[in-house]
């Protein structure tokens, strides 16, 4: 059999799915024999032991759909069930998570010492009263995960303020509250790391509805630059503007130009045009509207200086 011919075969007795266990495989009629020639062929991806992908898929994928996959491969090839945590709960949770790197995170309750395999990181905590909790992955796996609030506190007491944060605005976009995190991090048992998530329950907003807004809010804030509204809505005679951030008082509007907006329940391309003629309004009624991308997080001074042109005109 030619590397062809694998690959008809595997795509046609494929389960339902991204990532398979090496039972669905067997179960679809994909002997051990059949597997093993479609990795070294390039037909197969073998995420983990026991998980394994179409590569035609897989290389389809962007990294961080990867990532969440890497959850189901951890499902599909672990031999006990898991309890996941940190950035992994996040990702279960649908919550944004920015630059957490592909490593999957479970937590133990025991001191087994059981890493789950080299891809994975195990992290020893006390059992909570709300956990865990069920959750689906990518391909509908049902899991179990740390609660939506034990998840932020365990990703600020660990992660880089900046990842941190995208996760816990994210969580209270999604209708996570600030008391809801301050009592699990009140009512919790462990020591480390608490001083550091209580520092980052000040820093949130949930009004930040990607990573690319809670990163230029904290870069902002980073810059010493006079607070901006946020989500500030400005009429037009195109409809409403809703504007990342805003300085209302000079008329300077900041927009982070990494995600779509205002698409109406209408295709993009149409979503974009309404968003520019609106953008166009506001600069007719004498509106600045300065927009930054990704790249421009890693260079605030350019940022700075931008604004602070903007600010000078305007005075």
């Amino acid at each position: 059999m030619d590397a062809d011919s694998a690959g008809r075969l595997i795509a046609d007795r494929w389960p339902a799915g991204i990532v398979a266990s090496t039972r669905q495989l067997r179960d679809g009629g994909l002997d051990d024999r059949l597997i093993t020639f479609g990795v070294r062929a390039g037909v197969l991806e073998r995420i983990r032991r026991g998980a394994y992908t179409r590569s035609e898929q897989w290389r389809s994928l962007s990294p961080w759909e990867r990532d969440d996959y890497r959850i189901d491969a951890h499902a599909a090839g672990a031999q006990s069930p898991a309890t996941y945590s940190h950035t992994s709960a996040a990702r279960l949770h649908g919550f944004a998570v920015w630059n957490a790197g592909p490593v999957v995170h479970v937590v133990s309750r025991d001191n087994s010492g059981s890493s789950h395999g080299s891809d994975t990181v195990t992290h020893r905590a006390p059992a909570s009263p709300d956990e865990p909790v069920g959750v689906r992955t990518r391909d509908g796996r049902h899991v179990l995960a740390t609660s939506p609030a034990r998840t932020v506190i365990d990703c600020a007491r660990f992660l880089a303020p900046e990842a941190a944060a995208v996760i816990g605005d994210s969580a209270l976009n999604a209708g996570l509250t600030i008391g809801e995190l301050t009592s699990t991090l009140e009512s919790a048992e462990f020591a480390r790391g608490r001083a550091r998530a209580a520092r980052l329950l000040g820093m949130l907003d949930g009004r930040a509805e990607s990573a690319g807004e809670t990163r230029t809010r904290l870069m902002l804030g980073g810059l010493g630059i006079e607070r901006p509204e946020a989500q500030y809505c400005i009429e037009t005679a195109h409809g409403l503007f809703r504007a990342d951030y805003a300085w209302p008082r000079l008329r300077v509007i900041l927009e982070f130009d990494g995600r779509g907006k205002y698409f109406d329940y209408r295709p993009t391309p149409e979503a974009l045009i309404l968003e520019r003629r609106r953008e166009a309004a506001l600069i007719e009624q004498g509106w600045t509207v300065i927009r930054i991308t990704w790249a421009d997080l890693d260079r605030p001074e350019v940022v700075a200086a931008r604004l602070g042109a903007a600010f000078a005109r305007a005075a």
